[in-house]
């Protein structure tokens, strides 16, 4: 057995968890709301439902979206998106760093019980 650890966020109803993390670095990334559905295993249309809950949840833009045309659309993160995954990938690493002796334990005590 694995131990792992699962930071996610309430902010009022809205969970904001390693799911949308990810798909925020994905814009990133791919440089398109589209692109970051289909490398997250999604529509484009629930990548776009998942941004725009974060958004209204936190009251700040996360995306910045250009339409399509001759050079085609494009999606880049605003500076507060930026920081949002920043800081709740410190914060998993330090959970992470924080929990180690926790699961040092857990997992000895697996391996005493599968003997």
């Amino acid at each position: 057995m694995k131990t792992k650890l699962r930071l996610q966020i309430r902010f009022n109803d809205t969970v904001i968890g390693p799911g949308k993390i990810a798909l925020l670095q994905s814009v990133a990334d791919n440089g398109s709301i589209s692109g970051a559905g289909k490398a997250c295993g999604m529509t484009f249309r629930r990548a776009w439902q998942l941004i725009e809950t974060v958004q209204e949840a936190l009251g700040q833009s996360l995306v910045n979206t250009t339409v399509g045309g001759k050079g085609g659309g494009g999606a880049s993160l605003t500076p507060f998106a930026e920081a949002l995954i920043e800081h709740y990938r410190r914060l998993e690493r330090q959970a992470n760093e924080s929990a180690g002796p926790l699961f040092k334990l857990l997992n000895e005590t697996e391996q005493k019980t599968a003997e």
